[in-house]
């Protein structure tokens, strides 16, 4: 069925609840092809959260807002102050207690990005004391990380520039979050390489806030119906988005 036939059979009242505005605000950051990579001609913009926004606000029948922050860390804040309707992101715990979430739409594995002067190989290999792991702030990695390395640093950068920048000038040695991130940060730093190995899993959902679950299961029905049509992973695929759990990668 076309979607804007679709949209006409859904109730005002999910419509309401999803996007109360009358648009639909969809919280990205740049940088993540799980999120938004900004392209020219900007027609061609691509990424999965920015993709999926797209065909949610045309299923509701209603504008589609993206709303750009700097990092992921902004974009979950923005949604726990209830500034934005929609997002892609790693489904912990903690985010839980403000974000009501569907069934992953994706799982990518979490690893370390290296310089070219190291001779590390694989991600158990990190937890060095004199390597300085940095991290994105706000970020799941930021929480974890510390709890996970015993003997190696974690810093916190401001985004994925600030990230970029402090690699290049050795204030830090590594860089932690989803290889989907650090294959796009690897792409800007010559030489750089993302390690063998994984020290964890992000569990890519739709996200909404936690005031709205009553939404869910259409957001679910949503979800499922996006991986029946093979957008999902044809959207992963424009977004040149890398480091799926072996499992999706085929």
């Amino acid at each position: 069925m076309p979607e804007e036939n679709i949209a006409t059979k859904i109730s005002p009242e999910v419509r309401r609840l999803i996007a109360p505005a009358g648009t639909l605000r969809v919280g990205l950051y740049p940088g993540s092809p799980n999120s938004y990579i900004p392209s020219t001609p900007p027609e061609a913009d691509k990424g999965l959260g920015y993709e999926l926004g797209q065909a949610l606000a045309q299923r509701l029948g209603v504008e589609f807002k993206p709303v750009f922050f700097k990092t992921n860390g902004e974009v979950l804040a923005a949604a726990k102050d209830d500034q934005v309707d929609f997002l892609l992101a790693n489904a912990t715990p903690s985010r839980a207690a403000y974000l009501a979430f569907t069934q992953p739409v994706l799982r990518i594995e979490q690893g370390y990005l290296v310089g070219a002067d190291s001779n590390i190989e694989h991600a158990d290999s990190i937890d060095q004391p004199h390597l300085k792991i940095g991290v994105s702030a706000g970020s799941t990695s930021e929480s974890v990380l510390p709890k996970l390395l015993k003997q190696a640093s974690v810093i916190s950068a401001d985004n994925l520039k600030d990230a970029a920048d402090k690699m290049r000038a050795g204030t830090i040695h590594a860089f932690a979050t989803n290889k989907a991130i650090l294959f796009e940060l690897s792409d800007q730093l010559d030489g750089s390489r993302v390690l063998k190995g994984a020290w964890g899993i992000e569990k890519i959902s739709i996200g909404i806030p936690i005031k709205r679950q009553s939404a869910l299961p259409f957001l679910q029905v949503f979800a499922d119906d996006m991986q029946k049509k093979l957008f999902i992973q044809q959207a992963a695929v424009r977004a040149g988005l890398r480091g799926l759990t072996p499992d999706q990668s085929s």
